[in-house]
């Protein structure tokens, strides 16, 4: 019906224009052409105040008022229209993407769209693992939309956008809004609904770590900690990328790290095969990669490759063996 109305509307208005420039034409006289008809016609409807292409008479003063009248009350009834149809559309677009979402089963949420949202929704896009972003910014709705990714534009904080999102049918949830405030309290409602999927959380504070924890938040991540401690690692191992900490069943964290070590300064190993070397069953470590002094990498190397000064290997094991393997030189 909307769609009709606006159709109409539009053919008035070339109706209009097309019956103003008539009138202005024989109410001009012989000055007048069909150019200065019409231009007059545009500069009328659209008030834009240029000067009268001639000078107008009486009548064409009448006439001018009553094409003001008329094209103004026009176009504006046809903004209004074009207004209310693009809401209209949006909400169809909104009840599409909600449709969709309704379908989704063992999928993730991403509640937030900042920077660190953002880095989390594109590792999953390619993982391609199936996730929903909840955001309220139309800004970030915009970017969102551009990337193709499903989302829920409205407050995380509120349980109906959360169970838009598909909350009691997700697998794992990301909560990283703006404040510890906002997350700790979106954390509560997503326990309350699922209690079942993986919950990890951001945390700038350690007055709100102890509050997730007692929520039951499986995995809490304070981005500054995490941050200073990659960069830490970076520094001190150049050619090495992470560490990795694991918990048991029983909540007891293993820290696990990858080192590099530079064979000059373990002269011992210089010259013997891996499986001699003992680095197994005396620190319980592995090497899992050796660096010749060329630059050529040798990833997972045999128990028979030989060892030299020259090399440096990667070793993974326990943060505590590696310290005291390193201490031992």
């Amino acid at each position: 019906m909307k769609h009709r109305r606006t159709k109409q509307i539009i053919i008035w208005i070339i109706a209009l224009v097309g019956f103003a420039t008539i009138g202005f034409y024989v109410i001009g006289g012989e000055e007048w052409t069909m150019l200065d008809s019409l231009f007059m016609t545009f500069i009328t409807l659209a008030t834009v105040g240029f000067q009268e292409v001639h000078p107008l008479t009486e009548a064409g003063k009448i006439w001018t008022i009553i094409i003001i009248v008329f094209g103004v009350t026009s176009f504006a009834y046809l903004v209004s229209q074009f207004g209310s149809e693009l809401l209209e559309l949006n909400q169809y677009r909104r009840r599409k993407m909600l449709k969709r979402i309704n379908k989704l089963k063992d999928h993730y949420i991403i509640c937030g769209y900042g920077r660190m949202g953002a880095v989390i929704a594109n590792e999953l896009h390619e993982k391609t693992r199936t996730f929903v972003v909840v955001e309220k910014n139309p800004d970030k709705i915009k970017k969102i939309e551009e990337c193709g990714f499903f989302y829920v534009e409205g407050d995380a904080t509120l349980e109906e956008t959360l169970i838009e999102a598909g909350v009691q049918k997700a697998k794992g949830i990301v909560v990283v809004l703006n404040t510890d405030q906002d997350n700790l309290f979106v954390s509560m409602s997503i326990k309350t609904l699922n209690n079942d999927a993986f919950l990890v959380t951001r945390c700038s504070v350690d007055d709100t770590l102890s509050k997730l924890r007692r929520v039951g938040v499986d995995k809490i991540v304070n981005p500054y900690v995490a941050g200073g401690h990659k960069m830490s690692e970076l520094l001190l191992s150049p050619q090495l990328e992470d560490s990795v900490s694991i918990t048991t069943p029983h909540q007891t964290s293993i820290d696990y790290g990858i080192d590099e070590i530079k064979l000059s300064e373990f002269e011992k190993y210089d010259g013997i095969m891996i499986k001699d070397s003992q680095l197994r069953e005396q620190y319980g470590l592995l090497i899992i990669g050796i660096i010749e002094k060329n630059g050529d990498v040798t990833v997972n190397p045999g128990s028979d490759h030989l060892l030299h000064r020259d090399q440096t290997i990667m070793l993974i094991g326990k943060k505590e063996d590696l310290h005291e393997f390193t201490s031992s030189s």
